[in-house]
């Protein structure tokens, strides 16, 4: 069934991909609703094969995350489409994908952390602030202009760089040998690595060639899935 649900993701999105380049549209976005539709579906299964897991509470958090990823996918497109929107639209997207990583950072921590370790979380949410903070100080230098939007970059960078560093934080807690953490921890990598490239894309000159749109989209989907197969794994 996963494998069903993957290869229809796959199919999907080099059709989305495709409509994108071609043109924005509102075709373009109900593909892309297809595709985060499909990551959702496999968490859902996940959710269901893992239901008996003392770690199962985890569920829950991660497929409102998922959730969150598909309004946020929804809302940062039709930006494209409806362009004297764009201010409303990049803030909610960018409101969507924030609370879709706390969601992501609960359920970890629900699943995962042991009492008494307080360092493995502590030391990861101060490294998100110095990494958020970094990218802020560093956006002239990466010929980037946040402009009125800069607090709110700020603010989701620290819930992006939060969940990388949390989840690898557990996973190393667990020497990764844990399935779920360790899937959490490539899917939060690559999904650091496709906010970063549609930062470029969106407050950049030049970045959005067709080769950062799918270099953006490489990532994320990627990103989304193997966080949404993380579910299957739990112990």
């Amino acid at each position: 069934m996963v494998a069903i649900l993957l290869c229809a993701g796959a199919a999907a999105l080099v059709w989305y991909v495709r409509e994108k380049l071609r043109a924005y549209s509102l075709k373009a976005v109900f593909l892309k609703s297809l595709v985060s539709t499909l990551f959702i579906a496999v968490g859902i299964y996940g959710a269901f094969h893992s239901a008996g897991s003392d770690r199962a509470v985890m569920c829950p958090f991660v497929l409102l995350g998922l959730l969150c990823g598909l309004l946020g996918d929804i809302w940062l497109d039709l930006k494209y489409v409806f362009p004297e929107k764009d201010g409303p639209f990049t803030y909610a997207g960018f409101c969507a994908f924030g609370i879709g990583h706390v969601f992501y950072i609960a359920g970890m921590l629900l699943a995962w952390f042991p009492a008494g370790k307080p360092l493995y979380v502590l030391v990861p949410l101060l490294l998100a602030v110095l990494m958020s903070i970094g990218n802020a100080v560093l956006e002239k230098p990466m010929g980037l202009c946040f402009g009125k939007m800069k607090p709110t970059v700020v603010v989701y960078g620290v819930l992006l760089f939060s969940t990388v560093a949390i989840s690898g934080s557990l996973a190393l807690l667990y020497g990764w040998k844990e399935t779920t953490p360790d899937l959490f921890f490539a899917g939060a990598l690559l999904f650091a690595l496709s906010d970063l490239v549609l930062s470029g894309t969106y407050f950049g000159q030049g970045k959005d060639r067709p080769v950062d749109i799918i270099l953006n989209y490489a990532s994320y989907y990627p990103a989304q899935f193997l966080i949404a197969a993380s579910l299957l794994f739990l112990s």
